[in-house]
């Protein structure tokens, strides 16, 4: 857990970097700190569990609990305040790792001008992305049978059907980017946390 709330922890210092440089941005800051641990109310594979939002979603990888936490993030913050721009930062899939190792940050976005604005910085901060294909095939793949998703689909394209399965929870006209910052946070290959994603938001 050192390095899996890297996403989490990026958030909170770009955000505190903004509002110490009395940055004039309407901006909200949502972080999910939850605790993953054994239990009596553990969650089991197959299990179908109703998110924030009311959407089902069946346990296909109880390790695939992060996009879990996420979408439930997402989803209240839309409600509680009038957001036209969303952008996600986690430490979310090894599969983005294997398809881009630790040089870059892989970008999933709805919105060609958002998603440009973060390639932009990229190049700007030292902090890089790539634009990362988010497909109606991926969509297809997070569907479920018995419940409306799935939160794993196995190996393949493990990094575009997570990003789909949190496209579920973004409202309707809010642009939205879901940046996965597994391989560049450090996680690999040193395992030592790099602070990647403050200078790339702020």
């Amino acid at each position: 857990m050192f390095l899996d709330k890297h996403g989490a922890c990026s958030v909170l210092m770009g955000f505190k970097s903004l509002v110490e440089t009395k940055t004039k941005i309407n901006l909200v800051c949502t972080i999910g700190l939850v605790e993953n641990m054994l239990g009596s109310n553990a969650y089991h594979p197959s299990d179908i569990i109703k998110s924030h939002k009311g959407l089902t979603v069946e346990i296909g990888n109880t390790d695939a609990e992060g996009r879990l936490v996420l979408c439930d993030c997402m989803s209240w913050t839309q409600k509680k305040f009038k957001l036209t721009s969303m952008i996600e930062f986690s430490t979310l899939t090894g599969a983005i790792v294997i398809a881009l190792a630790w040089v870059y940050a892989g970008v999933f976005c709805n919105d060609d001008q958002l998603a440009n604005s973060l390639l932009n910085s990229g190049e700007v901060s030292g902090e890089q992305v790539w634009r990362m294909p988010l497909h109606k095939e991926y969509r297809k793949m997070v569907k479920g049978e018995e419940s409306d998703l799935k939160n794993s689909t196995g190996p393949w394209g493990g990094c575009s059907t997570a990003a789909a399965y949190l496209e579920h929870f973004v409202d309707e006209g809010v642009k939205w980017a879901h940046v996965d910052i597994a391989g560049p946070s450090g996680v690999f290959p040193n395992k030592q946390a790099s602070g990647f994603g403050v200078a790339l938001l702020f």
